[in-house]
């Protein structure tokens, strides 16, 4: 009997899993409705002590999604989502303001950007969403 890793040549070398997959969405809970319009950055590193590499980003859709997320390069065990959240909730906060809505405490965004980092595992799918507020957020591994 033999002990042998080695594939056999017959079957093939084994192959690595696919990478890690990322998506993300925004749902704005004070209004009850999706965040459109915010700009998302994604980067990556391959271990904790490496350094950050921006892939690239995307913005959200009319429903909060954001469907043009690049993908993870294969030695991925970190991601970080960088949310630019001040202008949408600038913006949100000027349309309640033509509507005679009651004045909020703080007509500036207290929260600009959201930064989201979390661990991934090799050939897992990870959606991310964020809920938002004006004066908080919140995020968890959804489905």
């Amino acid at each position: 009997m033999s002990t042998s890793t080695r594939p056999d040549p017959a079957v093939g070398a084994p192959r690595d899993p696919a990478p890690a997959s990322v998506s993300t969405h925004i749902l704005d809970t004070s209004a009850g409705r999706p965040a459109p319009d915010v700009a998302v950055s994604l980067a990556a590193r391959g271990g904790p002590g490496a350094a950050w590499v921006t892939l690239g980003g995307s913005r959200t859709d009319a429903d909060g999604r954001c469907t043009h997320l690049p993908a993870l390069p294969p030695d991925t065990t970190h991601v970080r989502l960088d949310f630019t959240t001040g202008p949408y909730l600038t913006r949100r906060t000027q349309a309640e303001e033509r509507q005679d809505a009651p004045a909020l405490r703080d007509s500036g965004a207290f929260f600009p950007e959201v930064t989201v980092t979390f661990a991934v595992t090799p050939g897992e799918h990870f959606h991310v969403p964020l809920l938002l507020n004006p004066f908080g957020y919140s995020v968890y591994r959804g489905s």
